[in-house]
């Protein structure tokens, strides 16, 4: 057996990465605006778990339900829907089905967020009931840009 020298492929600059469209550093405003606030939505929901805990009367309503609709719906939702708008239409190849779609899901996944914690901040029930169905909308929205923009194109996908 025969050992040969390998070379090693020349170092890109970084430059060059983040300028570049493909190597995935160009970000959507609104995507970005996602990630960043599920971070913002982690921390406040962070916060609100350590002050029932540090001091359980402090907050009013329903608390744990405030903390776990603001990290299902505000962290781990906006984080799914910042980076699957990015990276979902890459990896079908095509582009997003529907900006306009993502605009807006951006504006009802929030309002529906901020209306149902206050639900449960003020246990009222039908302030609950609308922000989940705001949300839910928002959901909606994101499932249809996302399946229209993944759909296959005829025998060949």
């Amino acid at each position: 057996m025969e050992l040969t020298q390998v070379k090693a492929a020349p170092a890109i600059p970084v430059r060059a990465c983040i300028q570049s469209k493909h190597s995935g550093a160009v970000v959507h405003y609104r995507n970005r605006l996602f990630v960043l606030l599920a971070l913002v939505y982690a921390l406040i929901a962070g916060a609100v778990g350590i002050v029932r805990l540090g001091w359980p009367g402090l907050l009013p309503g329903d608390v744990p339900r405030l903390h776990g609709h603001i990290m299902l719906l505000g962290f781990v939702a906006m984080m799914i829907y910042g980076v699957g708008l990015h990276v979902l239409p890459r990896f079908a190849g095509r582009t997003l089905f529907s900006e306009r779609l993502a605009n807006v899901q951006l504006y009802l996944a929030n309002l529906g967020l901020w209306v149902m914690a206050a639900g449960w901040l003020l246990l009222s029930r039908p302030a609950v009931g609308v922000g989940g169905a705001v949300a839910w909308a928002a959901m909606a929205l994101f499932a249809l840009n996302i399946a229209m923009t993944v759909r296959h194109y005829g025998p060949k996908g």
